[in-house]
């Protein structure tokens, strides 16, 4: 007898693991903020990131819809069935995406080592790569609880973040709104940065495994877009007070709360950081490990923990050798622009384009049986 999947499961579950894997290494520091919004300034800023925030919810809508038409819960089986022969393109760019992340959650833990323990920077991203490694090898399950408890952790330390923020710093976030117009810019901040992070509605595919029906693949999706960009708004307004001369700090929440003069808050917050690279680090690995057990899946074959274990870390020590060649601010600058276009080309058009034209045809299919439809691979 089957058990009916929760209302958490069905429809905050994937928003909260889309967060996870936005929030990163720059979301959570404050470090992509700056890059792609505070150029458009305060109210361009925030105009951006509602944009991106509609961008999101849409694109996390088609595309849970169309993993659950096509039973497609890891990228693997979803972009074979979305680009066909051209498939490997995802493939390609998906491990370029991985590569940059990890070695900018590596960076990250790093300096957030450094700054608030006194840590050589190595011993930092190390830790986070043990974390990264030991939750992706015991799977799915695993994977879910990190991304539940996590959350509840980021969203309840954010809370007493902005509390603090605007009661000690209150005038200057007024008054730097009211001074600074929207910049042209804007819309391309949104765009960009949208852009380049819809990819986590991929990469979070395999906890999709609990959505009952189309109505709930979409209220998931339209949920995505918030849940995920709650957390950076609100950072975004107290981030605000020290405009313009945060945009240059390379760690923009370090920045903010050494001026807030909150020592016992600081270590939290940091640790909250830690917290947030540990699950948006997690969820890529996971879905490389979920494309992997996908194809062993279809050969009669399975992917055990220790298998897991040994493939997240061969991933996780490739991307320390790219965080220890470049910096965080580097990376983020450099390398994410460009996937943001690539995956825009590969995933998100070719995905709006096909919602659009088989709309019909998948109402009709989504009335057939599970055993009538394509396998996505491992559950």
């Amino acid at each position: 007898m089957s058990v009916t999947p929760t209302f958490f499961k069905r429809f905050l579950l994937p928003g909260f693991a889309f967060k996870a894997v936005v929030i990163g290494g720059g979301y959570a520091t404050g470090r992509e903020l700056a890059e792609f919004f505070l150029p458009g300034g305060p109210w361009g800023g925030v105009l951006g990131m509602l944009l991106a925030m509609v961008c999101w919810s849409a694109i996390c809508a088609a595309t849970f819809v169309f993993a659950r038409e096509t039973r497609s819960y890891e990228y693997g089986a979803f972009f074979r069935t979305l680009l066909g022969p051209a498939w490997f393109l995802f493939d390609g760019a998906y491990a370029c995406l991985v590569v940059i992340m990890l070695s900018v959650f590596g960076a990250a833990a790093g300096a957030i080592g450094a700054a608030v323990f006194g840590w050589q920077e190595i011993v930092g991203t190390l830790a986070l790569v043990a974390g990264i490694a030991l939750v992706a090898a015991f799977g799915n399950e695993s994977v879910e609880r990190l991304f539940k408890y996590v959350t509840y952790f980021l969203y309840s330390v954010y809370a007493v973040f902005v509390v603090l923020a605007i009661m000690k710093t209150s005038d200057r976030v007024v008054a730097n709104f009211a001074s600074a117009p929207a910049t042209a810019d804007w819309a391309l901040g949104g765009l960009t940065y949208a852009g380049y992070n819809v990819v986590g509605a991929v990469v979070i595919l395999p906890v999709l495994r609990h959505l009952t029906s189309r109505k709930d693949a979409v209220i998931a999706g339209l949920l995505a877009g918030p849940l995920g960009m709650l957390p950076a708004v609100l950072f975004f307004i107290c981030m605000i007070a020290y405009y313009p001369a945060i945009g240059s700090a390379t760690l923009p929440s370090d920045y903010m709360l050494t001026r807030l003069d909150a020592p016992v808050f600081h270590v939290i917050f940091q640790m909250m950081i830690l917290a947030a690279l540990l699950e948006s680090g997690t969820g890529a690995v996971h879905a490389v490990n979920q494309r992997i057990a996908g194809v062993l899946g279809a050969r009669g074959r399975s992917l055990p923990p220790a298998a897991r274990l040994a493939l997240s870390t061969g991933i996780l020590v490739l991307s320390i050798f790219v965080a220890n060649r470049f910096g965080l601010v580097a990376l983020i600058a450099r390398g994410y622009r460009s996937l943001a276009y690539l995956f825009i080309a590969v995933y998100v058009i070719p995905l709006l384009a096909l919602t659009v034209w088989t709309r019909g045809r998948f109402s009709r299919r989504s009335t057939a049986r599970p055993a009538d439809l394509p396998s996505g691979g491992a559950p």
